[in-house]
């Protein structure tokens, strides 16, 4: 079976590709390849590709961007994946695709989480993007799987964890200010990638929670995962109302992957063992990406 990702050169996507060409024949496709915002250009190229199914990694991601490029937000993350949907109904493929805890407004009391059947409340234009992605692949096709992922972190790209250790790495004796009232668990795309891979095989539908066990702050993030990198910090928490943001997000995004274990699929592990086997894999990598990005 042949397999299209969209946004695959991106951190989740190229892990998934990573995963899934163990097994399927993979296309993977960046936004030089392929313009999801263009309907013509979407069905054009999956017609002539003619997956069984496509995998949607590819959004605009920019939280606080999004409040201001509203049109650019609304056409990667609302009309890319409506295109995709209905192309993936013209030729009878599945649509998989990524969402977001943004999609909650994220006030329920610590630690109890957000499951699949809790209402949303997007309280940013990027979650609001989101919620009506999810609506709008609803819409197109039946034949779906919608994944609500949260505080994700990889290898590839930029992320949270990488642009932590570089302000540590660039002076070591500098206060800098982590949030420390937020609460998610922090997700190793490696790990999704291989629940997707899980899910496909399994001939899921409908829409899963899909994050690592555990949760904790961005603050206790960032001091565990440079503690277990050995790289020395002067990181302090702070409020949220003391580190203020253009876009809100959410206190709470804690998401239960409640359809994943009672299906018995639920791959996903501790968030702390994940970030240990991350930082063993990668350390040396992380290190060398960082030194060359210090000013």
């Amino acid at each position: 079976m042949k397999i299209v990702i969209t946004g695959g050169t991106g951190q989740l996507g190229g892990d998934c590709a990573e995963v899934l060409e163990q097994r399927y024949e993979i296309v993977s496709l960046g936004s030089k390849d392929l313009d999801i915002t263009s309907r013509a250009a979407v069905e054009s190229l999956i017609g002539e590709i003619n997956p069984g199914v496509i995998l949607n990694c590819a959004a605009y991601t920019k939280v606080d961007d999004c409040e201001t490029k509203r049109d650019l937000a609304q056409k990667v993350n609302v009309e890319g994946p409506r295109n995709l949907g209905a192309a993936a109904k013209k030729q009878g493929a599945q649509l998989i695709h990524i969402s977001t805890d943004y999609v909650f407004d994220g006030n329920k009391k610590v630690p109890e989480p957000y499951t699949e059947n809790d209402g949303t409340n997007p309280i940013s234009y990027y979650g609001v993007t989101k919620l009506e992605a999810e609506e709008a692949v609803r819409r197109e096709t039946d034949n779906h799987m919608i994944f609500r992922t949260a505080w994700m972190y990889g290898i590839r790209g930029q992320n949270f964890l990488k642009t932590m250790m570089r302000l540590a790495m660039n002076d070591p004796e500098r206060e800098i200010r982590v949030v420390g009232d937020q609460f998610g668990s922090p997700t190793w795309s490696y790990r999704l990638a291989q629940q997707i891979a899980k899910m496909i095989e399994s001939g899921g539908q409908g829409t899963y929670h899909s994050t690592s066990e555990g949760y904790c702050s961005w603050y206790e993030l960032a001091t565990g995962f440079l503690d277990k990198m050995g790289v020395p910090h002067a990181f302090v928490p702070c409020t949220t109302e003391e580190y203020p943001t253009p876009a809100a997000r959410p206190k709470n995004s804690i998401l239960e992957n409640q359809r994943l274990k009672e299906a018995g699929l639920n791959l996903m592990e501790d968030w702390q063992d994940d970030l240990g086997e991350f930082v063993h894999r990668f350390r040396d990598r992380l290190i060398k990406e960082a030194s060359e990005g210090l000013t």
